[in-house]
């Protein structure tokens, strides 16, 4: 049975009961949300050891790390070590987006480095295969769409990203658009191409329930790709991105009649007083569906500063309530992320992840930033380093400056106002007369 299947027969799963303990919450209340298809757990059957990742209503928002090769850089050995620098910098999952290289070699690799919960876009093997066997990804047809789709199930994959909210119709519409930078979905642009030139529906959108049988033999996940989602502010909140979602509604609605559970992917680029409002209508139309964003990044000029532009619509999202914050690396639309970037891009996700939590009300995250402002307060600097989000930075950068008095940092030194007031509560202050 399914995690949803399970839940609904009254069964608190061994994977719910994790998520409980990890979360704080009734391990009822899990098992409810499970049944409403309002909180997922990724645990695909076939994967072994692995840490349980609850996704969903009521819990702490999380983070995902895309990684994975392009015909330019297919080093499995450079991809092991952007996932490790995710997993030190403290991703609750990864992607990976492989499109260069031995794409299931890699996807196994990098499932065998790690034991948090992993995801996949099933398209681009499919893709890839079809471009190296016929020299056109327009020569794909709908059998190895499936078939990718089984094979990152049968790998172990926890949750696969499958576009079918790209309709024919859709497409058709996209075609009569004014778009400024029109689709920038990888899949979905695979998909639009492909139904466009050969005039049928997607293969996905068509053959819904044949995914629908694979999700519910593996107990895979699905993530609805947001293909038409807005590359630019421009073209944020139009019909295509609007109307892709409310297809995706009820395909959501027919994979949780199924068994299976369900994400829903969302934008993209979008100015800063939308993003709450697109957050609560995917809720809405959804039915509390998991939110899985990317960013949403909130301007479009600042190439090499994209992880901050994504962690501010980040914040603002799941503070809304988006459940799930795919990072964006400083390399966005400039260049392949190495492990540096994911490092950064990640811290910055988690800090919008936390903001987010905060500001719906999670007790452990308020109480987490009063502990740190208490340490602060009596400059406990290794109690700092050890809660805070990004130690090894911190640690750095302070003993950088080389402070002379060894419990102060060195922008204030001698005139650190906690320095300051503790000498006044003890009376050790020198006043000049």
């Amino acid at each position: 049975m399914t995690q949803i299947e399970s839940a609904r027969q009254g069964k608190i799963t061994d994977e719910m009961h994790a998520v409980a303990e990890a979360e704080g919450v009734p391990a009822e209340d899990i098992r409810g949300r499970v049944a409403r298809g309002t909180l997922v757990i990724p645990c695909n059957r076939k994967r072994g050891r692995r840490k349980v990742l609850g996704i969903g209503e009521g819990l702490r928002v999380k983070v995902n790390a895309n990684i994975g090769t392009s015909p330019d850089y297919a080093d499995v050995t450079r991809e092991v070590a952007k996932l490790h620098a995710a997993l030190e910098a403290g991703a609750d999952a990864f992607m990976d987006l492989s499109i260069g290289g031995n794409l299931r070699e890699i996807r196994r690799r990098l499932m065998a480095e790690s034991d948090i919960c992993s995801g996949s876009v099933p398209i681009y093997e499919a893709a890839v295969r079809a471009a190296r066997e016929h020299r056109s990804i327009l020569d794909m047809t709908p059998d190895p769409l499936l078939e990718a789709v089984r094979a990152h199930a049968e790998d172990g994959i926890d949750f696969v990203t499958v576009h079918c909210g790209v309709t024919r119709a859709l497409v058709e519409k996209y075609k009569k658009s004014n778009r400024v930078c029109g689709i920038v979905s990888r899949g979905g642009t695979f998909l639009a191409e492909w139904s466009w030139h050969h005039g049928k529906e997607n293969p996905y959108y068509e053959r819904f329930d044949d995914i629908l049988d694979i999700a519910r033999e593996y107990d895979l996940a699905l993530s609805l790709g947001d293909g038409m989602r807005p590359g630019a502010l421009a073209d944020s909140f139009d019909e295509l991105q609007t109307g892709e979602l409310e297809v995706m509604a009820g395909l959501a609605r027919r994979a949780l009649d199924a068994g299976v559970q369900v994400i829903i992917e969302g934008p993209g680029h979008v100015p800063l007083d939308q993003v709450e409002e697109q957050v609560r209508l995917q809720k809405k139309l959804c039915n509390g569906a998991p939110f899985y964003v990317l960013g949403p990044i909130v301007t479009d000029i600042a190439p090499g500063y994209d992880h901050i532009t994504s962690a501010i619509g980040g914040a603002v999202a799941g503070a809304a309530g988006a459940d799930f914050l795919c990072y964006v690396t400083p390399s966005e639309h400039l260049a392949l992320p190495g492990p540096d970037e994911v490092r950064e891009g990640v811290v910055a996700a988690r800090i919008a992840a936390h903001a987010a939590d905060i500001a719906r009300g999670r007790t452990d995250a308020v109480e987490k930033d009063k502990l740190f402002s208490e340490m602060r307060s009596r400059r406990d600097w290794k109690g700092m380093y050890e809660h805070c989000l990004d130690p090894t930075k911190a640690r750095k950068i302070r003993e950088s400056g080389k402070p002379t008095i060894s419990d102060v940092c060195s922008m204030c030194g001698e005139y650190c106002v906690f320095l300051l007031a503790e000498k006044d509560k003890n009376g050790e202050r020198q006043v000049d007369e």
